[in-house]
């Protein structure tokens, strides 16, 4: 490879720790010594996951200040912020964070090294690109070394890197799966940071999150679509994010610890739309800063869905078991800009059904359209209201899904 890596590897100092601390354990800044396979990490692919941690809480510390001055109210404002998991519900969600950080770092590795320059060249993707590649699996190295410290802070066990598989065969599909599972992180995100007990950790997962954001656009330009065709970013709940993430998740390091979020049935697009013919954006000339191609699918537009039965081993070590506490399935879920929209499941013929893509728009007529760019549909015994903020609401009545619905 004509590309070379000036920036060196930096470890992070946050909070209340001691200190930069070294880079964990197989985590590292270049991938030019790992081997072509479908994980640039060697851990025992015999390894189990160990059972559910008994994570115990810190007690609060917080001291109080006075606060700056300004307008009354405010959250967090005359307290000394801890930056670690203050519950539970914040431990295992940093492991499902910490999880989406090593994929990522593999993943980038992992196209650079089992495609040769050539390849990069014919897909439209120049060595100052692959640079650029190569810099985001840096940053990841970043966000995954923070996701460690606040974790370790509290005494708790983080998550290793794993074995991963990809659904990859070219260039193009590299690039095309990278963009869905930044957006993947990105959306997960988005759920789960107002909802954490440690705000002040959240706050630094914001400073990450904004990065991933940028990853996803310079993915999108990478394939030839339109960088950003939505006005909002749809959000995702743990379990949802989980779903998706878990069956790359080949196997894990012995003493990895188990998450508690649920993972439903898998759901299966069976006509998802292709960039690469819509758009023709498989072509040497697919990379670019913008196109008018905007959108890849229409309202109206007649999906295939497929979903699994629940009761499938998936996950790391095929330890985790696909379940469900949904009834029949009745509809499809759109979860697309500030909006969950449903539609009908037609033609149910036991685990395949019909729907129509929604139409409508975010705030009326001449605003963005709901649905657009790269999200998310999953199956549904009822329609209940939810919004951003509660969306977890929605995970008792998941059949199936989510699955990325690519609209744009």
């Amino acid at each position: 490879m004509m590309f070379s890596l000036a920036l060196p590897l930096v470890t992070v100092a946050i909070g209340k720790l001691a200190g930069a601390i070294p880079a964990p354990e197989g985590l590292q800044a270049r991938a030019s010594d790992a081997p072509i396979a479908s994980s640039a990490f060697s851990v025992d692919m015999s390894a189990t996951a160990m059972p559910s941690s008994s994570f115990l809480p810190p007690a609060p510390t917080f001291a109080s200040m006075a606060p700056a001055p300004g307008p009354s109210g405010g959250v967090g404002l005359n307290v000394t912020p801890i930056y670690e998991p203050m519950s539970d519900f914040d431990y295992q969600t940093m492991l499902l964070g910490l999880h989406q950080e090593f994929i990522e770092l593999d993943l980038f590795h992992y196209g650079l090294m089992q495609f040769s320059q050539q390849d990069f060249a014919e897909a439209g993707i120049t060595p100052e690109d692959m640079f650029l590649i190569e810099y985001m699996a840096d940053q990841e190295v970043g966000h995954a070394t923070m996701f460690i410290d606040m974790i370790e802070a509290a005494g708790a066990v983080a998550t290793k890197p794993c074995n991963y598989s990809y659904p990859i065969g070219s260039v193009y599909e590299f690039l095309d799966f990278c963009q869905k599972i930044t957006r993947l992180g990105e959306s997960g995100t988005y759920g789960f940071l107002p909802h954490l007990n440690s705000q002040p950790s959240a706050s630094l997962i914001a400073q990450a999150v904004t990065i991933e954001a940028r990853q996803q656009l310079i993915f999108r330009q990478f394939e030839g679509l339109f960088p950003m065709p939505e006005w909002f970013v749809p959000s995702l709940t743990q379990s949802m994010q989980w779903t998706l993430l878990a069956p790359f998740i080949t196997s894990c390091p012995a003493g990895s610890p188990h998450l508690e979020w649920q993972p439903f049935p898998a759901l299966h697009i069976q006509n998802n739309p292709n960039a690469s013919l819509v758009c023709g954006t498989s072509n040497s000339s697919a990379a670019a800063i913008s196109t008018n191609c905007t959108a890849l699918s229409a309202p109206g537009m007649m999906l295939n869905l497929t979903w699994d039965s629940p009761g499938q081993n998936v996950g790391p070590n095929n330890s985790y078991t696909t379940n469900t506490t949904a009834g029949s399935p009745a509809y499809v879920a759109w979860i697309s800009q500030l909006n969950t929209t449903y539609t009908p499941l037609t033609n149910i013929s036991g685990n395949a059904g019909l729907t129509q893509q929604p139409g409508g728009e975010i705030f009326g007529t001449g605003t963005a359209p709901l649905v657009n760019g790269t999200m998310f549909v999953l199956v549904t015994d009822s329609d209940p209201y939810v919004t951003p903020y509660n969306l977890s609401q929605l995970n008792p009545h998941v059949v199936a899904g989510p699955a990325i619905y690519q609209a744009g």
